[in-house]
């Protein structure tokens, strides 16, 4: 099969690989639709991204829905034909190739957590991870082109419950890239109050308008109607903090969902009011993630969540490097790969 193989920083190849054999409770997925994730898939290719530096080549991709054409033994939750996200490889299988989830592949490997749950098996020494709890059945009616965005959609609305928002608050976010757009249609979707944007790209303010904020703004320029509820850090910055504190109610918080790159985060308190929270949410819950596809599912029936919204541009496999190019030049949203 294709994999995409960072070889080393800056650099990959579309290379042959062995079609990963699926353990008992694993299922083999071929591949129909993958996005890049603009942030992470590009630290990862040019070695900025934190504990991933030196261990190139490593295979790309993890977000991707695929169809299963094999399953294990044991494997009670999926069944060949189903449609499956969030599918990505850990083993390889290739001698000095890592792993950098590999979901790029032409087909990929999905774990069955629930039975490996029911089992007594959810461990390591089984070779159980945390993210195996995402690798989930999607309902047939649901469009690939979709599903595929379920990757993204999934870590922002679980976040809504690590930032502890409701609906009614009133929240600006930093940030117009996929996560924070996604922020602010799911929050519009969620029932949020006031949403504010912040970017530097005119663009996409006004994409950002175009998906329900109320008031877009240059960076520096942040002037919400009233005390704000909280503060989203959809890039990854502590300069963020130190801007967003002046803006938060009594008791507001303020919410760190991009990776930060600075090894110390500095806080001026004299900027807050009395009381306010400090959330840093790198990371997925992933039971969070998990129980939000229904919903997001049932907003994409309804047709008031759809990745037309989201995806830029499309590119077939063979020209993911022309993909990562566009995403350097800051002119996608989305990139969808095409198999």
């Amino acid at each position: 099969m294709k994999s995409v193989i960072a070889i080393h920083p800056g650099h990959l190849e579309i290379l042959d690989t062995p079609v990963p054999v699926p353990g008992p409770y694993q299922a083999l997925v071929r591949t129909e639709r993958a996005c890049l994730c603009n942030r992470t898939d590009s630290e990862l290719l040019h070695g900025r991204f934190p504990g991933m530096e030196d261990r190139f080549p490593f295979a790309l991709g993890h977000e991707s829905v695929g169809v299963v054409v094999e399953a294990g033994e044991k494997a009670r939750s999926f069944a060949v034909g189903d449609r499956v996200v969030g599918g990505l490889v850990f083993d390889l299988q290739m001698e000095g190739v890592d792993s950098g989830w590999g979901g790029f592949g032409e087909f990929i490997l999905a774990t069955d957590h629930e039975t490996m749950v029911a089992d007594g098996v959810a461990d390591e020494a089984h070779g159980w991870v945390e993210v195996h709890e995402i690798q989930t059945r999607v309902d047939a009616d649901i469009p690939p082109e979709e599903a595929v965005l379920l990757c993204t959609w999934r870590e922002v609305l679980g976040a809504f419950r690590d930032f502890h928002l409701q609906p009614g608050d009133d929240v600006l976010i930093y940030g117009a890239g996929p996560v924070g757009l996604s922020f602010v249609k799911l929050g519009r979707l969620f029932g949020l109050g006031w949403i504010g944007i912040v970017d530097r790209h005119e663009e996409k303010r006004q994409k950002a308008l175009a998906l329900g904020a109320n008031a877009a703004f240059a960076p520096g320029e942040a002037a919400p109607p009233r005390k704000l509820d909280a503060v989203v850090d959809a890039v990854g910055s502590s300069k963020i903090l130190l801007e967003g504190l002046p803006l938060l109610r009594r008791g507001g918080s303020h919410c760190i969902y991009g990776v930060l790159t600075e090894p110390v985060l500095h806080i001026e308190k004299a900027r807050a009011d009395f009381n306010f929270n400090l959330l840093v949410h790198q990371w997925p819950t992933r039971r969070f993630e998990k129980e939000c596809q229904p919903q997001l599912c049932q907003w994409i029936r309804e047709g008031r969540l759809t990745s037309a919204e989201f995806i830029t541009h499309r590119f077939p496999l063979g020209q993911i490097r022309e993909a990562f190019d566009e995403v350097g030049r800051r002119t996608v949203i989305k990139a969808l790969i095409e198999y």
